[in-house]
Order: C-alpha cells, then structure tokens, then sequence
C-alpha cells in the first residue's frame, strides 16, 4: 500500500464531537478531505454548523448535522435513534466537545463539577458504548479523545477539568487492551494552549500572550490545524499500530522548564 493510500478514509464514517467550531471543525474537515463521511455534532450554534457543514460536503462526502447537548442524561437512548433515523453506521469517534469552567477550587459547585464530568467523561463513555458495536462487526474502528496538557501540569483554576481530562486519558489505556484485538484502536491527543474561540479573549492580552509562549519551548501558540494532521494520522490505517497512547501537541508546554 502507497503511504498515500494510508490516509484514504473513502467509505468511512466519523463522528465528531463539538465540531462546528474550533480544533473539532479542523479535525472534520481533515477527515472529510481525505474522504470519510462527517456527522457533526454540536450544541447550539446552528450557523457555524451550517458553514461547516458547506465545508465539508464541498469536499464530495455526505455530513450529517445533530444538534446535541452531550450533558444530557440520556445519550445512549438518543443517538442510537438518531443513528437510525439516517441509517448511520459510524466507523471513526472523535470525541472532542468537552466543558471548561474557570474557577478556584473552593469556589467549584456541584453543577460546575457534573457539567464538566459528564461531558469530558461520562459521554465519551457512552458515545464508546454505542459506536463500538458497529466497528467490532467490521474488524476496524479508530476512537481518538481530545485530552488536554492538564493532565500533567494543571491550572491552579481548572481543578475538575484537569481532572476529567486524566480520567479520559486513564479510560482511553483501560480500552486499548479490551478494543485490540477486535481491530480498534483507540488513542488520547491532549492540545496545548490552542488559538481558538475558547481561548480568544485571554489570548488578546498581549502581554498574558507573551507570558505563556515563554513556557513553551516552540515560543508560539499552536493552532487548531497541527491537531488536524495528527487526528488524520490516529485515524486512518497510517495509524494502526497505535494504540493506548496520549500523543501531545503542545509545543513542548508539557516539559519542566
């Protein structure tokens, strides 16, 4: 097989968390031009997911949109109807969307602690759940979950989503040894300090900008597209002997200075 060839995702189906926007939409849309079918998922911004989902049909593949909070209690029950409606069969899971709460740690309430844990980890679970039985029957699948560098150096503010994001991380080797050998790989990609909505507003300080690139030894903050590549790597056949890893991409933040 031509090492061109490897990334070829023609006929496949990925689902994509959180992906109208930000490092979710870069990842789509990388699959999506190397020939694999999107379902986009997101929470409310219909336009964006419109725009996207332009994008990627531009690409001559078909995308679904499914508008869906992943803080819902009944997932399971709503995906699979919805996976029915379209006859749907997902091959690739990139489970992106994750909640992010800025807070001191005695200041964490109960709904800031199960908006963040049941989003970052209890959905990843049951979106696993639900899409493993369709790769299983056909000896291939790829899941990737977006972690984040708080799995080894966590904000003093972001106690829970630290913590979510290590659980993730600590799922993803649990599954590797169970998913093996039925063809599925499953891996962890955990972004830097990314230029993306979510980050907009603290990154426009210059000098708070400043400040942080002097901890990365590549001394720039990254963009949505180097997760892109990498996601594209992780799920396709160029990436299948890898598995129960967390690959990171981050400039190097994750290193002690």
């Amino acid at each position: 097989m031509k090492t061109a060839d490897m990334f070829n995702l023609t006929g496949k189906t990925a689902l994509v968390t959180g992906s109208s926007q930000g490092i979710g939409r870069s990842i789509a849309l990388a699959l999506a031009e190397n020939g694999a079918n999107i379902l986009l998922n997101y929470r409310s911004n219909r336009q964006l997911a419109e725009e996207t989902k332009r994008e990627i049909v531009a690409c001559g593949v078909k995308c679904w949109l499914w508008e869906y909070d992943l803080q819902s209690d009944t997932i399971t029950h709503d995906f699979t109807l919805f996976r029915e409606e379209h006859d749907i069969s997902i091959d690739i899971l990139v489970l992106n969307a994750s909640v992010q709460i800025r807070k001191e740690w005695n200041k964490v309430t109960h709904d800031d602690f199960n908006s963040q844990m049941n989003v970052n980890v209890r959905a990843s679970l049951e979106l696993i759940q639900c899409c493993v039985p369709d790769m299983q029957a056909k000896r291939w699948g790829r899941i990737v979950t977006l972690g984040s560098v708080q799995q080894y150096r966590p904000s003093k503010q972001m106690i829970v989503y630290a913590a979510s994001k290590a659980a993730q991380r600590n799922m993803v080797k649990t599954l590797a040894w169970q998913l093996g050998q039925k063809g599925i790989t499953i891996n962890n990609l955990a972004p830097g300090v990314i230029d993306t909505a979510r980050n907009k507003e603290a990154l426009a300080d210059e000098s708070f900008k400043k400040n942080f690139e002097s901890r990365i030894p590549l001394a720039t903050i990254g963009e949505s597209r180097d997760l892109a590549a990498m996601a594209l790597l992780l799920c396709s056949d160029a990436g299948r002997y890898i598995t129960g890893d967390d690959i990171l991409v981050d400039g190097g933040l994750n290193i002690p200075a």
